[in-house]
């Protein structure tokens, strides 16, 4: 059967050595076994998500984010952009929509892009990966890919605020969506009932200039997947993972606590159920090693 195909957008975060690697390296083997193919945009540039608002102004920013738009155009024509990371994606959706809908910015834009031969046309779509996994693959496939159900092992699946708006994945709850729980559930785990900071944002950026409003928040989010006898975190979302994991032992030791929660991508989870040992799936990249999904993944 043809793999379906898509432009991929990896996002900064996700290149080699980079803090989220090992999505990468775990989303190469759920594509596989769910037969999608991600085609990589060549010559793809930072989409601009974080610093594109920093007194750049409001045409660069867009520009930057019509550059890998463009580029998707042109070099992989009728395949929808994915972008596995959701700042990446937010980025990129508002850039289309933006340039879409105000003739005036698109011009501009595009006499921008014409400085490196490039014409954005509008025709590409940004989708997260988590669309696709939802809307073409669906759970019934998902679940079919299994080898090594997850069985026994209790999860709070964290969607966390970006990948949960504006757009969201469609007819889903913002307040509570399920896609999530039930992709915990289509590889034989548990999602744990009720937790109640399944949106909440993780802090962000305010990790590095308001450090302490940023770990109330992630104290929250651990103690809620403690309280519903979660085992582990999973989450879409690169920024989330790298907060709500590496932040528990500065939380620790200023408050005393004691967390060690794993944190691990969607992508991981998927990867070891369809057959992927631990090295494939990406969980030889923690600080805080999910150590029951280790044993299923040998």
């Amino acid at each position: 059967m043809a793999k379906k195909q898509y432009a991929y957008y990896p996002g900064c975060s996700s290149q080699k050595g980079a803090s989220a690697s090992n999505f990468s390296t775990s989303l190469d083997v759920m594509c596989d076994k769910l037969g999608v193919q991600l085609n990589e945009i060549p010559d793809w540039n930072c989409c601009g998500a974080s610093i594109g608002y920093a007194e750049g102004g409001e045409l660069p920013r867009l520009a930057i984010g019509a550059r890998n738009l463009a580029l998707a155009e042109q070099n992989l024509p009728g395949q929808d952009m994915v972008s596995g990371c959701p700042a990446c994606w937010l980025a990129s959706r508002e850039t289309a929509d933006r340039l879409n809908a105000h003739g005036n910015l698109m011009s501009e834009t595009n006499e921008a892009l014409k400085e490196v031969g490039l014409n954005f046309k509008g025709s590409v779509k940004p989708r997260h990966m988590v669309e696709v996994m939802v809307e073409d693959i669906g759970f019934e496939a998902m679940k079919q890919a299994v080898v090594k159900p997850l069985q026994g092992l209790k999860i709070a699946g964290y969607v966390g605020c970006q990948t949960n708006r504006p757009f969201g994945i469609a007819g889903e709850s913002f307040e509570n969506p399920q896609y999530l729980d039930k992709m915990i559930e289509a590889v034989g785990a548990e999602a744990v009932a009720k937790f109640d900071q399944k949106v909440t944002c993780c802090g962000g950026a305010l990790a590095f200039s308001e450090p302490e409003k940023a770990q109330k928040q992630i104290r929250s989010i651990i103690e809620s997947a403690y309280d519903h006898g979660a085992e582990m975190i999973v989450t879409p979302c690169q920024l989330c993972q790298a907060n709500v994991e590496v932040y528990q032992s500065e939380i620790n030791k200023k408050q005393g606590t004691k967390f060690a929660m794993p944190v691990v991508y969607y992508s991981e989870l998927m990867s070891v159920a369809y057959g992927g040992n631990a090295k494939q799936s990406g969980l030889d990249g923690h600080i805080i090693q999910p150590k029951k999904l280790q044993d299923i993944a040998k």
